[in-house]
C-alpha cells in the first residue's frame, strides 16, 4: 500500500471515531425539572381581594429545627455556644421582602384558634383576608397574631395556607 492510500485510511478512521464519540452537546434523556408543587413557610403580610381570586403578599422564613436550628440561632447570635433553642426549633428570617402569590377564592385555609386548648381551625380566604387585616368577623378566639403559615405553592398560585402552632 503507498504512504498515500495508507494515509487516507488513517483519516477515515480518526474520522469515523470523531464523529461516533457522543460530545457534551448530546441531550441527556431526562433534564431535572422543578417540582410542580412546593411548600414554603413563612408569613402572610397581606391578603386581598383581585378579581375572582385574592392577591397575597408572602414574606418567606426558613423553619429549622434539630442542631440545623440550633447552629442557624448561634450564627445569628440568638443563643450562646452550648445552649439550643427552645421547643426544638428556631425561624430565619433574614429578608423580609415579600412574595406575592395568587390566591383562589376556595384555597384550603387553616389558622389556630381556642377552643380548650389550641386547635387547626377550618376558615375561608374572605375570613384569613379580613384577619391579617386586624379584624375577626367571626369573634374566633384567635391563638395568636403574626404566627407563621405552610403555604402549599403550585406555580404562582397558593392553594393551601396552614398557620403553624408555635408554642
Amino acid at each position: 500500500m503507498s504512504a498515500r492510500g495508507a494515509g487516507v485510511i488513517g483519516v477515515v478512521v480518526v474520522l469515523t471515531a470523531v464523529v461516533s464519540v457522543p460530545t457534551a452537546t448530546t441531550t441527556p434523556r431526562q433534564l431535572a425539572k422543578p417540582p410542580s408543587s412546593i411548600v414554603q413557610f413563612g408569613y402572610v403580610r397581606s391578603l386581598a381581594a383581585s378579581g375572582g381570586a385574592y392577591r397575597m403578599r408572602f414574606d418567606p422564613a426558613l423553619w429549622l429545627s434539630g442542631e440545623t436550628a440550633n447552629r442557624a440561632a448561634r450564627a445569628d447570635g440568638v443563643i450562646g455556644p452550648g445552649e439550643t433553642v427552645p421547643n426544638d426549633y428556631y425561624i430565619r428570617n433574614e429578608s423580609t421582602k415579600p412574595l406575592t402569590y395568587r390566591v383562589p377564592a376556595t384555597a384550603r385555609v387553616t389558622i389556630v384558634a381556642l377552643a380548650a386548648g389550641p386547635v387547626s381551625t377550618r376558615i375561608t380566604v374572605p375570613e384569613l383576608a379580613a384577619i391579617t387585616r386586624g379584624r375577626n368577623p367571626k369573634q374566633r378566639k384567635l391563638y395568636g397574631r403574626g404566627l407563621g403559615y405552610w403555604a402549599g405553592i403550585v406555580g404562582d398560585r397558593a392553594i393551601r395556607l396552614d398557620q403553624q402552632y408555635q408554642p
